[in-house]
């Protein structure tokens, strides 16, 4: 897959999977428009990449519409829009705080949402001219229902339902849609149970460069929906799919935490 000069805007960019990605499609020819809220950040992610640093914070609806109106009048067309923003949140119900619940809702799911609203007429526009491209990054956390995600799981189940109700309705138009799941994924902001730093634990965590890789990989072969690693994840979502009673009892036995 080659970008040839076209247009992705990648979310959450000024670090980890989203500046990782940012990285690897500007190495493939595109032209980023990187989105995060901490400016320094992400202006020094653009000027490394040779792209554009818009930053906004994706909590604000109207920011985001506002910015994603802007990003179409300069460029016209958006050939790829990677939707990343996201963050972690653990707790039950009874446990977590609920503005925090929202946050993490409206950021996780809803952030993505207005700006694929936002940014839908030049995707179209690209569509017409070729073909383009809507990445959901979601979670493994978003096809596995954990006891300890009142927040975390609920908007990532709530991303995956968007992002394949988007598949179906864009698809004969021209947009191919892709539903991106990483495991655990070490970067900024994402700290994991002890488990995942013993020497069994590592084998299933990957850095943002793996799910980058994978994202190229979704888009050049154009696969639906990726698990990232595979291996043991993709268990977890089958087993969830075919067993649901199941796989509550034995997720019940570590609350996730």
């Amino acid at each position: 897959m080659s970008g040839a000069g076209r247009i992705a805007v990648v979310s959450g960019a000024s670090t980890g999977i989203g500046e990782a990605t940012a990285r690897a499609l500007a190495a493939d020819g595109w032209r980023c428009v990187v989105i995060a809220r901490r400016r320094e950040l992400l202006e020094r992610v653009a000027a490394e990449i040779g792209g554009v640093a818009a930053p906004c914070d994706v909590l604000d609806r109207a920011a985001v519409t506002e910015l994603g109106a802007r990003i179409v009048a300069e460029h016209g067309s958006i050939g790829m829009l990677v939707n990343n923003a996201g963050a972690l949140s653990r707790g039950t119900i009874d446990q977590v705080d609920l503005d925090e619940l929202e946050r993490v809702t409206r950021l996780n799911y809803l952030s993505g949402v207005w700006l694929t609203r936002a940014l839908l007429p030049g995707l179209l526009a690209a569509a017409e001219g070729g073909g383009a491209h809507i990445v959901n990054v979601a979670s493994i956390g978003g096809v596995i229902a954990f006891p300890a995600g009142a927040a975390y799981s609920a908007s990532k189940h709530a991303q995956v339902a968007f992002s394949r109700s988007l598949t179906a309705v864009l698809r004969r138009k021209g947009v191919h849609v892709h539903t991106v799941m990483p495991g655990f994924v070490v970067t900024e902001g994402f700290p994991h149970p002890r488990f995942w730093e013993t020497r069994l634990g590592r084998r299933f965590v990957v850095g943002p460069e793996a799910v980058a890789s994978a994202i190229l990989d979704a888009v050049a072969r154009g696969k639906d929906e990726v698990v990232v690693p595979r291996f043991p994840y993709g268990l977890g979502s089958v087993a969830q799919a075919l067993f649901p009673s199941l796989t509550g009892r034995v997720l019940a036995l570590d609350s996730y935490r």
